[in-house]
């Protein structure tokens, strides 16, 4: 069983090559994500970048009303505080805990330093970056123009794939805060998905019971932006692959 506390359970630390990869180790430190706690809020100044290995991490945009909705998700295929290494040392979203777990954190001088080597750990971010720009892209254009159903199988399925279990701890009122949208509409949603079997609702908590029938319900762009993920990140595990003797 792997270890949940390795931090090689994060994609792009076990993507790293050996060499690289030892450089960073030293200097990363084990942090508890705990459901609801705010990593950086917007406009903050980045201190650290996150390599989440179990939680899962909502970025969110808050307007200066307060209202806020969820502009990416990222579990353990990614990093929080891109800003860091595109140039900005500050971001516009925040960032939000959205399913409890743990991950790594590492001191935002010493990923910059590796960054600016312009080697193997500077591509993967940036094809990283690429990829976390489609998901931003995408789901604009899901919430302008698909329902509010559609969007709550997206919701559901990107947290499945971070996710060990098919249970998931999530209230109505934080998806609704998520997808930007009236808790009413997530009732009625999550309301039609529970009749026709394919999940099933307690507060606080939802149990995905029919994969196959929420991908039947969602709309293209879950597959878009899985596809892209795959594209750019597919051989994101292959120094984990790698047997000892064939490790460089």
């Amino acid at each position: 069983m792997d270890n949940p506390n390795d931090p090689n359970q994060n994609h792009l630390l076990a993507a790293l090559p050996t060499a690289e990869f030892e450089r960073l180790a030293r200097d990363l430190e084990w942090v508890a994500m705990p459901l609801g706690e705010v990593l950086y809020e917007s406009g903050g100044q980045l201190q650290h970048v996150y390599f989440p290995t179990s939680a899962i991490v909502t970025l969110q945009y808050v307007t200066e009303d307060g209202a806020s909705a969820e502009i990416a998700g990222v579990g353990n295929e990614g990093v929080i505080g891109v800003a860091l290494f595109m140039g900005g040392n500050s971001t516009p979203s925040r960032a939000t805990v959205q399913t409890g777990g743990s991950g790594y954190r590492l001191k935002a001088h010493l990923l910059l330093e590796e960054f600016n080597r312009a080697g193997p750990l500077m591509r993967l971010l940036l094809r990283y970056t690429q990829a976390l720009m489609t998901q931003m892209s995408q789901m604009a254009i899901c919430n302008r123009h698909h329902s509010v159903e559609q969007q709550l199988c997206r919701w559901l399925l990107s947290t499945l794939d971070r996710s060990p279990s098919s249970e998931l701890t999530m209230t109505q009122e934080l998806i609704a805060s998520m997808i930007g949208v009236r808790r009413e509409g997530i009732t009625e949603a999550a309301g039609r998905l529970q009749q026709a079997q394919c999940i099933r609702y307690r507060r606080g908590h939802i149990t995905v019971l029919d994969r196959a029938g929420l991908e039947r319900r969602v709309c293209e762009c879950y597959d878009v932006v899985r596809k892209e993920y795959a594209r750019l990140l597919g051989d994101v595990r292959q120094r984990q692959q790698l047997p000892p003797s064939t490790r460089r």
